[in-house]
């Protein structure tokens, strides 16, 4: 099983965003997506994990507001081999950047 976990930033501020509802989705047979997990960041920004799963295709959405954005899809693939995956979101008012952490 793939323990996951994420961080979100917000760079305009140089601070961590608190209070930023996430969710977990994982694709199913059919196409669509079925939630597997949900948090909310803590104050330093974080949610420590969001539950494990198994190899496939998976879907984070964070809730943020910014003055362009109301919502940041992740789609990413966990492998056989991952013990644990984190993804951190980048975010400021008109961009984000998202990448596989450690």
């Amino acid at each position: 099983m793939t323990a996951i976990s994420t961080h979100v930033l917000d760079t305009a501020a140089g601070r961590p965003a608190a209070d930023v509802p996430v969710c977990l989705y994982a694709r199913v047979a059919d196409g669509s997506w079925r939630e597997v997990g949900a948090a909310v960041t803590n104050a330093d920004g974080r949610v420590p994990t969001l539950g494990e799963v198994g190899p496939g295709r998976y879907r984070l959405e964070f809730g943020v507001t910014t003055p362009f954005f109301d919502e940041v899809l992740v789609t990413f693939r966990v492998a056989e081999d991952d013990e644990h995956l984190h993804i951190p979101l980048l975010l400021s008012p008109y961009g984000y950047s998202v990448y596989r952490g450690s």
